[in-house]
This record gives C-alpha cells, structure tokens and sequence, in this order.
C-alpha cells in the first residue's frame, strides 16, 4: 500500500485545523498557512511527487505570508475605529422607558433591546421619566444602566 496516494487526507486535515485556529486568533497567519496547504492538496492531487508538494506548499505559505497577510492586515486596520463591546457598547445608546420612573428610577429597553433598570444620571434635573420617553445611556454602573432624556 502506497502511503503517498493519500497525502491529499493529510493537506486537507492541515488546512482544516489551519483554519480552525485562525478563526480563533483572527491574525491571519494560520489562514496563509491553510491556504498553503490547499496548494499543497492541489498538488497531492495532481500527483507530484511528495516533496514537491511539500516544497510548492512551503513556498505558497512563504509567499502569503510575506506579500498577502502584511497588505490584509493594513486594510483590516486602516479604519483606525475599533468596534465597542460589551458595557463600552451601550454608552451613548439610546432607548425608551418600558416602566415608569419613580423616585428617579425605572426600566428602559435600549436600542438593542436589553431592559435595563435604570436611574437618571446626576448631571440632569431630577424629576420622573413616563413610560415611551426617549433616553440616552451616559454610564453603566453594576447592572443598572445611568440615563438622561433625550434631546428632541
């Protein structure tokens, strides 16, 4: 039994794990690496010899990560804006009181529709908020969002 007909198994095997991980770290190196082993499976499928195919996948991995990934990377961080998550996420959200507000605090459901108790923010007049009103996040402390009415 000829081991070498069934270097293709082990370039897609490569190339699958390769992918996986880059979809973990999100740097692109792995996926330059996974798509030098497609190179490295086309050329188990066209049955060059294996340290050809070696040779052709370590060659297209050199060259992806030297002219590809460094042009990739630069486009990926030429917006400069880095996306918000969590907490950081829902400050300056806006959103609509869902429960009247008592004694200055409620419940409002924000634009991304979590409900949240809140509390008016002390930079504004204190008063109540009715039910429908349009506010604004301005803090978030533990779990109660800090809020102000909206400017019509």
């Amino acid at each position: 039994m000829d081991l070498v007909q069934y270097a293709w198994v082990v370039w897609l095997v490569v190339a699958l794990v390769c992918f996986i991980i880059e979809m973990v770290t999100l740097e692109f190196t792995f996926l330059m690496i996974g798509m030098a082993s497609v190179v490295g499976l086309v050329g188990s499928i066209t049955n060059l010899p294996w340290w050809l195919q070696i040779l052709v996948a370590a060659a297209a991995a050199l060259l992806l990560l030297l002219l590809v990934r460094p042009k990739l990377l630069q486009r990926l961080h030429a917006s400069g804006e880095v996306a918000k998550q969590g907490v950081e996420a829902l400050i300056g959200m806006a959103g609509e009181v869902t429960r009247m507000f008592e004694r200055g605090a409620g419940e409002v459901t924000l634009a991304n529709g979590d409900v949240w108790t809140s509390r008016l923010a002390p930079t504004v007049r204190f008063r109540d908020l009715d039910v429908g009103e349009r506010i604004v996040v301005t803090q978030i402390e533990g779990a109660t969002a800090l809020v102000v009415p909206a400017e019509r």
